[in-house]
């Protein structure tokens, strides 16, 4: 952890020196610093802990549904053991539930994707102006080419927000009342199989 915040201060640090050697002026700077610099290290915090979530929630499901059939397929062969699997198996499958329920709700992949893909864009851009290549390369200077870069980044977010909202925001929405749905349904079914036959646990 304390290696990943070095890296990440040393690269933030390189970019504000970055900055200060282009031929712009101190308002100018002061907006890449704190506009542009300050997008880019959110964006790329925020990649990295839905990344972490997601890595996170789907191993522990992918894992957990792979031992599940593994206990109750030992279970009749220890019946008579003083181990009872049963206590470990109800555990681990509601462990396996639970992570994939949040991972749906929050679509952590999503927001992954979404915010890595904010973030290569944007240092896209940066690389580009203080290059003055790509969409900078008819530009002799920086100073021209300022207003354009600004333009472009101002651009970049705005679309970021709507996509955000439009995609990630409303997916979370219909996922919400599509697991709403799913537990009705659960629980009619689980009530009608409780009605016509019960069953014995012992």
């Amino acid at each position: 952890m304390d290696t990943q915040k070095s890296q990440q201060g040393g690269s933030g640090e390189s970019l504000e020196r970055l900055i200060e050697t282009l031929d712009l002026s101190t308002l100018q700077k002061q907006y890449m610093k704190s506009r542009w610099l300050d997008q880019l290290t959110y964006m790329s915090k925020r990649s990295r802990e839905t990344r972490n979530w997601y890595y996170r929630l789907r191993m522990t499901a992918i894992i957990g549904s792979i031992v599940v059939p593994i206990l109750l397929g030992l279970q009749p062969n220890i019946k008579d053991s003083k181990v009872d699997l049963r206590w470990l198996t109800i555990g681990l499958s509601g462990i396996v539930a639970v992570s994939t329920a949040v991972e749906e709700f929050f679509h952590f992949g999503d927001r992954w994707r979404h915010f890595r893909h904010t973030t290569e864009a944007l240092k896209t851009q940066g690389w580009q102006f203080s290059q003055l290549g790509g969409l900078y390369s008819a530009y002799p200077t920086h100073q021209a080419a300022f207003q354009s870069f600004t333009t472009h980044v101002e651009t970049l977010l705005q679309d970021e927000n709507k996509l955000f909202v439009s995609e990630v925001v409303n997916e979370k929405t219909k996922g919400e009342a599509s697991a709403e749905t799913s537990t009705v349904i659960q629980h009619i079914s689980s009530d009608k199989s409780k009605s016509s036959d019960p069953v014995k646990l012992d």
